[in-house]
């Protein structure tokens, strides 16, 4: 029984991780549906014609499995495999990357240029203000069609792999505190332009004497 109770124990756990990436998915993918040019009820005309969208599917899906019940093993499989694949702890992930990683080297090239328009971008939602939260950045990411398939955990994750430090309370002035990223953690940009205050700026905007 013992034996079985790892396999088992990781099944759940990546059951229970896979339902809660196509939750935040789907809401995401629902709120998106709001318009932001409207008010009232018509703003959200098109978060509940979305949202039919998805009952329908699963009304769909329901429907061809009772039409093919052999479709079934095929769905569990597929389910059992992603569910594995998403259980993993944190133990395993590491051990797997230690052996699949190359040695770290200088990110330049194609890489150094996606890093540094990132971290650009996160300048830009920092502004004036001491930080960001993720759940910010991803949503305003979300809009503008990145980084779409990627939840707040997931999201945490890439930004950590890039070497962006990500604080699990961050302070940002009117959102409260929640995970985020501290501009005391980042490097200024290269270059310093009207969105990028200076140091000395930054220190008075933030502790005004």
């Amino acid at each position: 029984m013992s034996r079985l109770a790892r396999p088992a124990a990781r099944l759940a756990i990546g059951s229970s991780v896979l339902l809660r990436r196509i939750g935040t998915r789907t809401a995401a993918w629902v709120a998106r549906g709001r318009r932001q040019d409207l008010t009232g009820w018509r703003a959200a005309l098109g978060c509940w014609a979305r949202l039919l969208l998805v009952a329908f599917g699963g009304l769909l899906l329901w429907r061809i499995v009772r039409a093919l019940p052999n479709l079934m093993w095929l769905l569990t499989a597929a389910w059992t495999a992603a569910a594995w694949r998403a259980g993993k702890t944190d133990e395993e992930a590491a051990d797997e990357e230690q052996e699949e990683a190359p040695a770290e080297q200088p990110v330049s090239g194609p890489q150094g240029d996606v890093l540094t328009a990132t971290l650009e971008w996160i300048w830009q939602q920092i502004g004036d203000r001491q930080g960001v939260h993720l759940r910010d950045l991803l949503e305003h990411a979300h809009l503008h069609g990145m980084f779409e398939d990627l939840d707040v955990a997931e999201f945490r994750g890439h930004l950590e792999r890039w070497n962006i430090p990500v604080r699990a309370r961050a302070r940002v002035r009117g959102r409260g505190v929640t995970v985020g990223i501290h501009r005391d953690d980042l490097q200024p940009p290269a270059t310093t332009s009207p969105d990028y205050p200076s140091q000395e700026e930054q220190k008075t905007e933030l502790h005004p004497v």
